[in-house]
């Protein structure tokens, strides 16, 4: 399989992208939140992964650590890129106040509130740390994977994930508090009762416990 894909075999390819597709697009979605833009992701990464094609080694079963290695320089150079567009934003004149209607929207969407405030704390966490914990939790990459993915030793995404973990436990705490204090009360029904605080990353493994 991998010796059809580098000799650019268009059935290894149409194989690698049913395969796979729509793990590069979890994974995407998951760390941008912005499923539209996932789907832009998944485009590149796949459009990447043709041009990078002689480069998939033999080593384990599977090339989804390679095309997940793809994934994560995908997402950096976007977020690169929105980066600077941002700042460029920033100098632009203000436009006229309009009337915003996100917070009433997210009020009512707990499991947008959730990806967002997961979403905002893993922005606080150190790129590694980020990346390391998106592939393990999210994606379902298993050590060796991931650190073959980042081109890291395993130690270092051991150490990594350990540190994310503590670190996003707590600042993700913060982002549900900060926005549950941010959004106006909705009306309920009498005897209706509140849920509890819900965990904002699990893995897929977790969710379907």
């Amino acid at each position: 399989m991998h010796e059809r894909i580098r000799a650019g075999d268009p059935g290894a390819f149409r194989q690698l992208f049913q395969e796979h597709s729509q793990a590069v697009l979890q994974h995407a979605v998951r760390v941008s939140g912005d499923r539209a833009g996932a789907e832009d992701v998944m485009a590149v990464v796949f459009l990447e992964a043709w041009r990078l094609r002689e480069k998939l080694r033999d080593e384990g079963t599977t090339p989804r650590p390679w095309l997940m290695g793809i994934t994560v320089n995908v997402l950096r150079n976007r977020a690169r890129a929105a980066r600077r567009h941002a700042a460029a934003l920033a100098r632009m004149p203000l436009p006229d106040p309009t009337p915003d209607f996100a917070d009433e929207l997210v009020g009512r969407l707990a499991d947008h509130e959730q990806l967002l405030a997961a979403k905002a704390a893993l922005a606080k966490l150190r790129r590694g740390e980020r990346e390391v914990f998106s592939l393990c939790v999210w994606a379902g990459l298993s050590y060796p994977e991931a650190a073959e993915a980042l081109g890291i030793p395993v130690g270092t995404v051991r150490s990594r994930l350990s540190r994310a973990r503590t670190r996003l436990r707590a600042l993700a705490d913060k982002e549900l508090r900060q926005a549950s204090r941010n959004r106006p009360e909705p009306l309920r029904a009498v005897g209706q009762v509140q849920g509890g605080r819900m965990v904002p990353a699990r893995s897929d493994k977790e969710w379907t416990r």
